[in-house]
């Protein structure tokens, strides 16, 4: 909309970025932390299901970006890193502190200076929906009643405040999803706004270059406006990117965020990559992994794009799993081939790639029941640093950087698709294609004459002649050089 300053294009660079999302109290323990002496944590590796803190800090990030780099990643996304009483930290009671458990300030602003200093960048993970009951103006309402000038910050139903009930109790105030834990914040107070708007701002000053959004589809759309505006004055390129698991279109007209997690590239793919052998145990609505069709998979890409504009497809974050769901390995039953070229297809979509921590050392965490869904804390593993991983994917998902950067047409979004036979996709551009075959007994046979062209790069160490082997993909020269 000319002439609106609320409206305004998602940052070019994005569409450039590889992310790699770090959950960090299982990322790493540097063991700088002043904080952390003399503390009860957790030994690292425990059971990631388990409460308490396993002592992943901002400095151990840091220790790893030689490690992150080296995949051809430039940028980071943190899950929260404010104070909190949570291992996960979406739990927040200070929005203007970093966790002292992390390193606090001083290990933000050098994670900062280390990133900025690599040519990377860092997004940081907003929840602006509800805050912990520990945050401290929510502590000022439970102490005064409805004498606490802050009574209008909550959405509070009954007095007094609750926020341990007993069984069959109400804690007298809205909370996300019931759980007292998590009082929701009143978004049509000012002083609410006002007061978000500002820990926007003050991180953004401090350095960092975006916002992932906790649940906002729960939050007045008003308010994002206002966000994006706020984002818009500090840092004119910052990204700002949603976590919309569907139809995100009221959100990407310009004038609230610039892309949106992009959860179906994620579950299409691992459901068109493992096909029959897909594990099919997790039940969500909003990520349903189930065998796909060649045909299947390709309309529902087709649809997911059609939705919005290029320059939105090419700032999605798009991804095969997160700190919400399986791993991808999981739901893949351990398939690494499978696995390969799930996150071939990802880094071929328009939009930024996103590689969920220890992806690349093969961990597979997921649910133990059958029938789970919600939430995975299973696929919190603390990164095996000291261990032998289950396997190595990190020269494979460099390859994908570079294979990406070689070829700008990808970044763009500009790749056209079809299938060939049930187990066949091919993506072409002006001169090469890319044969993927994700059938596990069968080659893919080559037509001419792409039967006699140059093989430029592979997933296997040898191409079988007029042919592309199970469970593998190569890149063919169609064109004279």
């Amino acid at each position: 909309m000319p002439g609106d300053t609320a409206y305004s294009d998602p940052p070019a660079w994005v569409a450039e970025a590889v992310i790699y999302q770090i959950f960090p109290d299982r990322f790493r323990r540097s063991g700088r932390v002043n904080e952390q002496r003399l503390l009860a944590l957790k030994p690292w590796g425990s059971d990631p299901t388990e409460q308490g803190f396993q002592g992943g800090d901002l400095y151990g990030v840091i220790d790893a970006l030689d490690h992150i780099q080296a995949m051809g990643v430039n940028c980071l996304y943190l899950t929260p890193i404010f104070s909190s009483a949570a291992n996960h930290r979406y739990h927040t009671y200070d929005y203007l502190q970093v966790d002292p458990l992390l390193g606090g300030d001083a290990a933000l602003d050098a994670l900062i200076s280390a990133v900025h200093s690599r040519g990377m960048r860092l997004v940081l993970d907003g929840v602006f929906n509800h805050c912990g009951r520990g945050f401290w103006a929510f502590h000022h309402v439970v102490e005064n009643g409805a004498a606490s000038p802050y009574r209008d910050w909550f959405h509070v139903q009954q007095w007094p405040l609750k926020p341990y009930p007993g069984d069959g109790e109400s804690c007298g105030y809205d909370c996300w999803w019931a759980i007292p834990d998590l009082p929701k914040l009143n978004h049509a107070n000012p002083a609410v706004q006002d007061y978000l708007l500002r820990v926007a701002r003050h991180w953004l000053e401090r350095g960092i270059d975006g916002w992932r959004l906790d649940v906002p589809d729960e939050v007045p759309q008003e308010f994002w406006i206002d966000f994006r505006k706020t984002v818009r004055a500090v840092k004119g390129d910052a990204w700002i990117v949603g976590e919309i698991w569907g139809d995100a279109r009221s959100w990407l007209q310009g004038d609230q965020f610039d892309g949106v997690m992009n959860y179906r590239i994620g579950w299409s793919t691992l459901g068109w990559a493992g096909g029959k052998g897909l594990r099919q145990g997790y039940q969500n609505p909003d990520y349903p992994l189930q065998p796909r069709s060649t045909e299947e998979l390709l309309n529902i890409w087709r649809a997911t794009t059609s939705w919005y504009r290029p320059d939105v497809n090419r700032a999605q974050m798009n991804l095969l799993d997160s700190h919400d769901v399986p791993r991808a390995l999981h739901s893949l039953n351990g398939d690494l081939k499978a696995l390969k070229l799930a996150l071939l297809l990802l880094f071929l979509q328009p939009g930024a790639p996103c590689i969920y921590y220890g992806t690349e050392a093969g961990l597979a965490g997921g649910p133990n029941s059958d029938r789970s869904s919600g939430p995975e804390p299973a696929c919190r593993e603390a990164f095996p640093w000291d261990e032998d991983w289950p396997a190595d994917l990190g020269a494979y998902i460099q390859q994908l950087a570079e294979l990406r950067r070689h070829h700008a047409v990808i970044q763009q979004g500009e790749l056209s698709w079809r299938s060939v036979g049930s187990d066949g996709l091919v993506a072409q551009a002006d001169g090469w294609e890319i044969w993927i075959n994700r059938s596990r007994n069968n080659a893919l046979a080559l037509p001419d004459p792409q039967a006699s062209a140059e093989v430029l790069w592979s997933t296997e160490a040898a191409t079988p002649a007029g042919a592309i082997a199970a469970q593998s993909a190569a890149l063919l020269l169609t064109a004279p050089r």
